[in-house]
C-alpha cells in the first residue's frame, strides 16, 4: 500500500470553509479514484502546525495515475485563498506489520 500526505497551513481564520470544502468536494472525489482506500483531514492540535491531507492507496501507481491526470491539483486549488505557503505533498510505501492487539 502507499499513503500521500499533504501538508496545508492555512490562514487560522480559513480553518472552517478548508473543513467544509475537504469534506464537501475533495473527499467525494477521491474516494472516486481507482485504487483510493481513504482520505482524511489531520487537524493539528498546536494551531500553529498545518493540517494534513492522508490518502491511502493501494499502489504507488494508483496514486500516480491520481496526480498526473490533473485531480490533484484541480482539488489543491479549491483552497489556494486559504494558503499560509503553498501546500508540500510527501508519499510514502506502508510497510506491512503484523500488529497484535490485546486488551
Amino acid at each position: 500500500m502507499f499513503a500521500r500526505l499533504t501538508s496545508i497551513s492555512v490562514h487560522s481564520d480559513k480553518t472552517e470553509e478548508l473543513r467544509r470544502i475537504f469534506n464537501d468536494e475533495i473527499v467525494p472525489v477521491v474516494k472516486a479514484q481507482r485504487g483510493n482506500l481513504g482520505i482524511w483531514l489531520l487537524e493539528p492540535t498546536d494551531q500553529n502546525d498545518d493540517y494534513i491531507s492522508l490518502t491511502e492507496w493501494l499502489s504507488a501507481a494508483d496514486a500516480d495515475a491520481y496526480e498526473t491526470s490533473g485531480t490533484y491539483r484541480q482539488l489543491v486549488d479549491k483552497i489556494k485563498d486559504m494558503y499560509r505557503r503553498r501546500p508540500v505533498l510527501k508519499t510514502y510505501n506502508i510497510a506491512d506489520a503484523k500488529v497484535a492487539v490485546t486488551m
